[in-house]
Order: C-alpha cells, then sequence, then structure tokens
C-alpha cells in the first residue's frame, strides 16, 4: 500500500490513477513541484478552493461561468471566492464553523464553495426543494452559524434566528437595503487570497431524503481518486464547454463541475430546466457536455425530432446522466435521439462513483450501470453476507473505492463488509459482467408468497407508449399480504385503461407481478434529481 493525498491505495490503483491524469493533462511529472502543491492544497482547502486557486493560475483569463448574469473567467471566480472569504471572516464567523447555503445553479453557488473553503469553513449544501421545516430542522442539527441564499429562499432564510450572519448570492433586480450581496461583495471586497487553514473543513452534501429528513454526508480533503473515477470511463473535454443542468449541490452535478473545472473547461448554468431552452442553449453555446437526470432526457426526447431538428447540437459528444434509475425504454430513446453518446452514472452521496455504462455497453444492455471505473470495486452479498459470484442472481450491492464518505453529521454511516460500504441497493452482473440495478434493498414486497421488485415492473411499463411515467409501490392487502399498485401518467394524447396496463404487464411478466390496482395521475412527485419521492 502506499499513501496518496492523505489516503491509502494501492500500487496497482496508484499506478492507474498517474495513468489517467496524465492522459488529461492534470499531471505535470516536469514539474513535481506543482503536482505537490496542488495535492497540499486540496488537503487544507478542499476541492472547490483548490479548483478557484489553481484555476486563477492555469487559466486566469479563460472563460468559467456562463449564466444569466453573463461570463467570467477563472480569474474573477478566483478573486470572487477570496472577497467572500474575507468577508464571512470579518463578520466573526470562526474558522471551523458550518455555514449554509441554498441556491439554484450559477456562479453564486460555486463561488461560496471555494469561499467556504477558503476560510476554513465547513458548508452545507442545502436542497432548492425543501420547506420551511426540513429546512430548518437540517439548519439546527448541522449546527449553521451563518447563511448564504438565493433572493427566492428569503422566506426560508428568514425563518432562521435573525442573529446568523446572511449574504444574498443571487438577487432579481435591485438588492434589499442594507443586505449584503455576492455582487456587492464581488465588486469593493477584499481580493487577497485569506491565509490558508491548516485542513480542509469538509463539505456536507445532503441524501435525497425521498423518505424522510435528509442526512448529512460530510467529505474533506480531495483524493485524486475523486476525478479519476469519472474520467476512466467518460471523456471530458478539455478547455471546452461542458453545461450542467443537474443540481450542483447534489453529488453528480458537484462531482461533474469539479472535474470540468480542473480541466480548464467552461461551466454553461441555468437556475431553472426548461427542455427547449436547454436544447436551443446547447447550440448556441457550442456545449459539448451535458450533465443531466433522466427525467430531463425524457423531457428533452419528449420534444420530438421536429423541435430537436431546429437546434444544431453537432457539438455535443457526451451526455452524462445519473440522479435516478433510468429504464431501459428511456435509454434507447436518449441515443436515438441524440447519438450514442450516452453516459449512465451510477453512484450515491456515499459511495461516491460506483459504476459507468458506456455508449456502446447501453446499446448492448439498456438501462445498464456499465461497469467500474478504475479504483472502484463493486460486490453482491445474499442475506447472510455470503458473497454472490454467480451471474444474473440478485444481491445486495457494496462498493469500495477510493474516495472516502467520512460517515453522517448525525454520528451514523453504512453498513460495511470486509472494507465494501452498503448502497442499500439490488443488483445482478449478467454474463458479460454489466452491473443491473435491481430497485433498493427494503423495496422488494413478498405477495402471495413471491418475491417481486417494483422497478422491474416501471421499466417494462416505461415502455409502453401510452404511458409518459410510472411509479410502482407495494401496499397493504389482506389476502397477499402486500399487492401492486402502478402510480400512471398518461403520455400525451393517449388514453388507457387500468386493464390495458395490467394486459401490458401479463403478457411480458409472472401474474404475481401484475399490479392490481392502477391509479391515474397528473404527475409523479420527483426530487430535484428525479428521484421518486
Amino acid at each position: 500500500m502506499v499513501s496518496l493525498g492523505g489516503l491509502k491505495e494501492s500500487v496497482t490503483d496508484v499506478v492507474g490513477l498517474v495513468r489517467v491524469l496524465r492522459g488529461h493533462g492534470l499531471v505535470e511529472f516536469s514539474r513535481p513541484h506543482r503536482v505537490a502543491l496542488a495535492a497540499k492544497r486540496g488537503e487544507r482547502l478542499g476541492p472547490m478552493a483548490a479548483l478557484a486557486v489553481n484555476g486563477g493560475e492555469k487559466f486566469a483569463d479563460d472563460p468559467v461561468v456562463t449564466d444569466e448574469h453573463g461570463t467570467i473567467t477563472y480569474g474573477d471566480f478566483d478573486k470572487q471566492s477570496n472577497s467572500l472569504a474575507n468577508a464571512l471572516l470579518a463578520k466573526g464567523i470562526e474558522r471551523g464553523s458550518v455555514i449554509g447555503v441554498i441556491a439554484r445553479d450559477h456562479r453564486g453557488l460555486l463561488i461560496t464553495m471555494a469561499a467556504a473553503g477558503k476560510a476554513g469553513l465547513r458548508l452545507v449544501m442545502m436542497n432548492t426543494g425543501f420547506g420551511a421545516t426540513q429546512f430548518v430542522e437540517v439548519a439546527e442539527r448541522e449546527k449553521l452559524s451563518a447563511i448564504l441564499y438565493d433572493e427566492e429562499f428569503a422566506t426560508l432564510a428568514d425563518a432562521l434566528p435573525e442573529h446568523l450572519p446572511r449574504v444574498l448570492t443571487w438577487v432579481d433586480g435591485d438588492a434589499p437595503e442594507g443586505v449584503l450581496t455576492l455582487d456587492a461583495i464581488a465588486a469593493t471586497g477584499d481580493t487577497t487570497a485569506p491565509a490558508e487553514p491548516d485542513a480542509a473543513a469538509g463539505l456536507v452534501i445532503l441524501t435525497s431524503g425521498t423518505t424522510g429528513l435528509p442526512k448529512g454526508a460530510t467529505r474533506g480533503a480531495m483524493s485524486p481518486f475523486a476525478s479519476v473515477l469519472l474520467l476512466d470511463r467518460i471523456p471530458f473535454p478539455r478547455k471546452g464547454t461542458s453545461m450542467i443542468v443537474s443540481p450542483l449541490f447534489h453529488a453528480t452535478g458537484f462531482a461533474t463541475s469539479g472535474v470540468n473545472l480542473a480541466l480548464g473547461n467552461r461551466l454553461v448554468l441555468r437556475r431553472r430546466f426548461d427542455a427547449e431552452q436547454t436544447v436551443a442553449t446547447m447550440a448556441a453555446e457550442k456545449v459539448e457536455m451535458l450533465v443531466a437526470v433522466p427525467t430531463m432526457l425524457h423531457r428533452m426526447v419528449a420534444l420530438g425530432p421536429e423541435v430537436l431538428g431546429k437546434y444544431d447540437l453537432s457539438a455535443l459528444k457526451v451526455i452524462v446522466i445519473a440522479g435516478s434509475a433510468l429504464s431501459p425504454a428511456v435509454s434507447e430513446a436518449i441515443q436515438d435521439a441524440f447519438g450514442d453518446v450516452l453516459y449512465n452514472l451510477y453512484g450515491s452521496t456515499e459511495v461516491a462513483i460506483a459504476s459507468i455504462a458506456q455508449p456502446h455497453e447501453l446499446r448492448q444492455a439498456p438501462g445498464t450501470v456499465g461497469r467500474a471505473p478504475i479504483s472502484s470495486r463493486l460486490r453482491l452479498y445474499d442475506a447472510d453476507d455470503n458473497q454472490i459470484t454467480a451471474p444474473n442472481v440478485r444481491g445486495r450491492l457494496f462498493v469500495k473505492n477510493g474516495v472516502p464518505f467520512e460517515g453522517y453529521t448525525d454520528g451514523r454511516n453504512k453498513a460495511i463488509i470486509d472494507g465494501y460500504m452498503s448502497t442499500g441497493d439490488m443488483a445482478r452482473f449478467d454474463a458479460d459482467g454489466l452491473m443491473f440495478i435491481e430497485g433498493r434493498d427494503d423495496d422488494m414486497i413478498v405477495s402471495g408468497g413471491e418475491n417481486v421488485y417494483p422497478l422491474e415492473v416501471e421499466n417494462l411499463l416505461a415502455e409502453h407508449s401510452a404511458v409518459d411515467d410510472v411509479a410502482v409501490i407495494g401496499v397493504p392487502d389482506d389476502e397477499f399480504g402486500t399487492r401492486l399498485r402502478a402510480f400512471i401518467v398518461r403520455a400525451e394524447g393517449a388514453d388507457p385503461t387500468p386493464e390495458d396496463i395490467k394486459a401490458h404487464v401479463k403478457t411480458h411478466l409472472a401474474r404475481y407481478k401484475v399490479p392490481r390496482d392502477v391509479v391515474f395521475v397528473d404527475e409523479l412527485p420527483r426530487n430535484p434529481t428525479g428521484k421518486l419521492v
């Protein structure tokens, strides 16, 4: 074992790490002192702050972000994050304290991430879908010392104690009188780099919270493996243009933004997602990479060839999709609409990136999550913690890689077997070694003595031409113990009956997998990453 960036890694992993980083121009062996300096910055500042400093040195005059306020350079990014860091410290917020941010995707969120690292403050990235109760509960649990927020979330910020320092990260129109804003700090603040903290204070990314109060997952120093897990199987542009429509406060948006910044790319960000507006922006900005969640791509595909054909998307080489399950039907539809450019990323807030499917693998096996990238290792275990090695046998998925999860902020942790951490998902590998997610390990229902995984039924129904969106759950049943209930959003112009839906399942799956209830709804409740709430 060797030590790299404060972590213990195998020699094989380190050799592979160096190969990938060197191939993308991220390691300069002719300048070893720069490699050492970058590693030390990551340990002291954390990911985004280190990227801001490095970008300010390497790409100072290059564009880093284009949003609704225009474009700023890497040099602007570095200086403005210095200004915010100094302003927060001047407010009396002590190093090591915890601050929170609730903001949509724009420059202000990235600047806040970098400023927190430079000031030695732990940053909690709040979910823009929070209601007041959840927002206050998370703020109290994490013991926030300050809150930074977009103007649209002022009501949530006002629910916190009045003594907490506040900064507006985005203002529509004129700023409220007497309120500190990021724009004002950027224009008049002290751009001198504050003294580096001794160690990174850490970043808290919240879990999705689809079944309760989101947990806080802490990550500290930046590991080189964080970028390699993505770069090993995804061809990121270099000094090009990427558009991220996945929320930056979630793991996928955060991770892909970091790799893009390391490569000197320009990020195109928009605060709200609109399907045609996204396509139009991709064409206008000559976007080479798009990062999105499946529901977003589903809406873009639904625009149809007449609308999509109006826009020149010839620059697009990569679509990274993550955040929720990708059905085989949607997988095929995306590649039919945009070409074989789709990369399906599977991971979680806790285990980071576990596996990635490349375009040819998605054509071979639509819906697969592919294979593990370098340094990531996958295992399946049965209910008795015995490892499963046979193909096409479901098991509980566990992951081990070089991106450590430091535990939840409430002191709990995930189950670990032989150094592998539970994902909470069920999975299987086919005979070719491709992995498929079969649903959550607690989603399985027993109906009339038979084991049923709702995701299998959902994927089948997603292929039905009359179905636009679908969710299948288990509900109590006096006779069978549990029965399946399908919630269906009809496709535009379609009018299926419950009998049509049941017949489709009956034709393809065993009788006990046919939903006994079919409920038609106008829409399904999904969070910003597309997961069903």
